[in-house]
Order: C-alpha cells, then sequence, then structure tokens
C-alpha cells in the first residue's frame, strides 16, 4: 500500500435536463441520473444508489484484505446494503445502512472466524467509516462443500 495521504479525483458534467456523466481518469464513464423519487427517469446509477453500493463494495474489498491478512481462506462473499434516506434536523441525508453479508467457505474453514473477520471488515470499512449514519450487518456463512449454513 502507498504511504497516506491518497487522492482521488473525479468528474461530473450534464446539461439541464437527462443524464449526467461521471468520469475519473484511467476509467470508463459511467452515467447518473436522479432516482425516481427524485421524479427521475430510472433505469441509471443515481448518487444515492451509488452510495449504496460503495459501502457494499468497500465491505468486500476490506475484507478481501483482512482474509489475506488473517490467512483466511473463502469462497465467495455477496454484500447487499440498503441505505435509507430521510430527512433529519431539516437537512435530507442517509440515516442508516443494512448489509446483508453472505460469506461462503470452505468445508474445514471456522465459522467463528469467519464471522469475526467480517464483523472486522464493516467495522475498518473506510467508506463506512466516513458517514455519520447508523451501520447494521447480519452475516450469514454457508461451508461451500455442504450447502449447510453455519
Amino acid at each position: 500500500m502507498k504511504p497516506y495521504p491518497h487522492r482521488y479525483s473525479a468528474s461530473a458534467a450534464g446539461g439541464t435536463d437527462g443524464e449526467v456523466t461521471l468520469a475519473s481518469p484511467s476509467l470508463a464513464s459511467i452515467a447518473s441520473a436522479a432516482p425516481p423519487e427524485f421524479d427521475g427517469p430510472g433505469g441509471l446509477w443515481s448518487p444515492e444508489t451509488l452510495l449504496t453500493a460503495v459501502v457494499a463494495d468497500c465491505i468486500i474489498l476490506t475484507f478481501r484484505a483482512i482474509a489475506r491478512a488473517s490467512h483466511f481462506t473463502w469462497v465467495t462473499l455477496e454484500c447487499r446494503t440498503e441505505g435509507v434516506l430521510d430527512r433529519l434536523e431539516g437537512a435530507t441525508q442517509f440515516t442508516s445502512f443494512t448489509t446483508v453479508a453472505r460469506l461462503t467457505i470452505p468445508a474445514e474453514a471456522s465459522e467463528q472466524k469467519a464471522r469475526r473477520l467480517l464483523e472486522k471488515a464493516e467495522r475498518d470499512c473506510l467508506v463506512a467509516n466516513s458517514l455519520r449514519s447508523t451501520r447494521t450487518m447480519q452475516i450469514e456463512v454457508t461451508h461451500a462443500q455442504t450447502g449447510r449454513q453455519a
């Protein structure tokens, strides 16, 4: 890992209506628009869905690093995150993020260690730590070969 601070650059461009193009050096551009809840067209990423997805993405990437450092073998991790946007103290903001993490581990792997590492990943997720919303995570661990839930 490179020393801190790290810097990231992104841009957004749009007209009076329609899509906004999101760009960052060396990355494919993506289109976004307001979600249907804000009278947007739907069918495109919005700032709200992007932020919610980034929480799930960050947990997976953080888990990868923690599992690697802990020499923990795993198969797949799926995180589904739901963000709740509400009015609080006169401002529209996300008030909570709930993540359901489904981790598949080899038959011989420790479910207890898997849960402990997932909890650490949620605690250490830099994106989630940058938000002031409450966060919760539900963990489901399944052994790969047997298909049984741990």
